[in-house]
């Protein structure tokens, strides 16, 4: 199967009452278990990139060829977007003609007039290409890529214009994090992603998918909460990191990379790789997205 856009999976997701999970990719290890669990559990999937990544991955042509030669070889059938994360502007043009299936534009940290603008310059593109848009109005806290956020919670005033520039997807910042999640967190704000989701779909036949960032962390209610109220996707890069390094440290401090050939690099990444498989699949699950590829 070819990569798809993101619009159909998170339409019949919001529809649904379930999200489709963003995990973000940082190698072959990490697309080569993310694809496998989706096969496996006949879920939709994305995959993010951010531009860190893509440019660690020798830049978006590569990752577009990798991930392509993946789904063939591995006969992965059932619907992957490639979604860059996060994007700039030039970034979002680049992957566009790299091939990516669906681009978020983060023009958060803007002046919303010029978010609006860059926004708006990316419809229409997309719309023609056939490849989804995410746009992003507010903070998210923590840091991605040397980007900052406060966490500042979104305008729903704002959020229904951006909506309404023809996005596919939008997010917005209720009180979530890039990262671990200090002590003191207070937790999503669901007044104001009740509200967003309120004044966003005024008017709108196909309610608009609403993206949560940050997902490492957030308690296993919270979650379910947030779906109900509009969520269809949600992303998750943290506890995959997490999970990978815990698995190959607990390896190496048993000294199997000693023993025999252990030290070979496809022995040395099995353990995380299955870590994050355990972890994709457990997202999945929470979610609700498993079983729902081909509906």
């Amino acid at each position: 199967m070819a990569l798809v856009s993101a619009k159909d999976m998170l339409n019949k997701a919001r529809a649904g009452k379930y999200a489709v999970g963003q995990f973000n990719i940082n190698n072959l290890e990490w697309t080569k278990a993310i694809l496998l669990t989706a096969q496996e559990l006949q879920s939709p999937v994305i995959l993010g990139v951010s531009e860190g990544a893509g440019k660690y991955m020798c830049g978006y042509k590569t990752v577009v060829g990798m991930v392509k030669g993946m789904i063939e070889e591995l006969n992965i059938t059932v619907p992957v977007a490639l979604h860059l994360d996060h994007g700039t502007f030039e970034g979002a043009k680049k992957c566009i003609n790299a091939g990516f299936s669906s681009i978020m534009f983060d023009g958060s940290h803007l002046p919303f007039e010029e978010n609006v603008a860059k926004t708006t310059a990316l419809v229409n593109t997309c719309d023609v290409l056939g490849i989804s848009l995410e746009a992003e109005v507010g903070a998210i806290g923590g840091e991605e890529d040397g980007v900052i956020g406060k966490g500042e919670c979104a305008d729903p005033e704002e959020c229904k214009t951006v909506a309404d520039l023809g996005v596919t997807m939008l997010a917005a910042g209720i009180g979530n994090i890039h990262g671990a999640y200090p002590e003191n967190w207070e937790g999503l704000s669901f007044t104001t992603l009740d509200a967003i989701n309120k004044r966003v779909n005024e008017g709108r036949e196909t309610p608009m998918p609403l993206v949560l960032h940050g997902g490492t962390g957030i308690p296993d209610d919270q979650i379910k909460k947030a779906i109900s109220l509009g969520v269809a996707k949600i992303n998750v890069n943290t506890e995959c990191q997490w999970a990978f390094q815990e698995a190959t440290r607990k390896y190496i401090e048993e000294g199997k990379d000693k023993q025999g050939k252990g030290f070979d690099p496809r022995k040395l990444l099995a353990p995380g790789f299955e870590a994050i498989k355990a972890k994709v699949a457990e997202k999945m699950t929470l979610f609700g997205s498993v079983g729902k590829a081909n509906d």
